[in-house]
């Protein structure tokens, strides 16, 4: 005789145990740049206020003046003055936002404690690192860029009209201005020189900012200094402040300064290129263990 059985056959009804949602790498890493752009606005607002400043420094002084001077040729003369002033006062202001924000990131959330609570998402700390590493070495510079191509865009435009208004003919502005052209020529120096040939600076900022406990502005000064000083008494030479004067502030003949396919070949080919990412690279690492291994401020 068959015992019926006491096990009770599991209802189709019964709610199935969930699957765990699979998270993509691309996917904490995007937001992850978000949450940068989100929290540090002045990311954006610096570089927009510079272009503001440009705009209107442009409209009470460039254009009053131009429009007073009798002579059209003297008018065309003063509305191209602007235009390399706008570029580096906007580049300029997005490197300073750089260099400030890669200096505060790490060291800012240890220092208000909300490194707790970012460590307890499902982020690693390379992700986290290379985030805020991809904003200020990539995302600033090419944000400085296109406000930078939109602001003298809008100053052509008006340029223009004060130009056609003098008689003359707009092509000797434009010819002159050359806007694309010198557009293709500021994203090679942006690419070549603010992401690739100053990443060295960018890497040793995260470091800093992962490693100090206070002042990390004056931590990422003072090594340097010393180094420089230490090698000019004891030595009486000064390679090592060469060194930082070629790498940030280039030669005459350095192939990143021109713009061709050949500069660029001798670019991409430059040892100084890759020992400088090679060193990088082990800054970048240095600060994701500094990011596990510190504590809270």
């Amino acid at each position: 005789m068959n015992t019926p059985s006491n096990a009770i056959p599991r209802s189709s009804f019964e709610p199935q145990a969930a699957a765990p949602a699979v998270m993509t790498a691309p996917r904490p890493f995007y937001w992850s740049v978000r949450r940068e752009l989100s929290e540090y606005r002045s990311i954006y607002i610096a570089p927009l206020a510079a272009a503001g400043v440009v705009l209107v420094g442009f409209l009470i002084a460039t254009l009053g003046r131009a429009l007073t001077l009798p002579n059209p040729v003297d008018r065309l003369a003063v509305l191209e003055g602007p235009f390399d002033f706008a570029m580096g006062l906007i580049l300029g202001t997005a490197f300073i936002v750089a260099i400030f924000y890669l200096l505060d990131t790490l060291y800012g959330e240890r220092r208000d404690r909300s490194i707790l609570f970012w460590k307890s998402l499902p982020v690693s700390d390379l992700t986290t690192v290379l985030s805020k590493a991809t904003v200020g070495i990539v995302i600033l510079p090419l944000l400085g860029f296109a406000i930078t191509v939109a602001t003298q865009l809008i100053m052509l435009l008006l340029s223009t009209a004060v130009v056609h208004a003098s008689g003359l003919d707009v092509t000797t502005l434009w010819n002159k201005v050359a806007l694309f052209q010198t557009s293709l020529g500021l994203l090679y120096h942006i690419v070549t020189v603010h992401m690739l040939w100053y990443a060295p600076l960018y890497g040793w900022l995260l470091l800093v900012s992962a490693w100090a406990r206070r002042a990390p502005f004056l931590w990422a000064l003072l090594p340097p200094f010393a180094i420089g000083v230490l090698e000019k008494i004891a030595l009486n030479t000064s390679h090592f402040t060469n060194l930082l004067k070629y790498r940030f502030m280039g030669s005459p003949e350095s192939p990143h300064l021109a713009v061709s396919h050949d500069s660029f070949a001798m670019f991409l080919g430059s040892p100084g290129l890759w020992i400088g990412l090679i060193i990088t690279a082990g800054f970048f690492a240095a600060a994701v263990r500094l990011r596990r291994d510190r504590d809270p401020l």
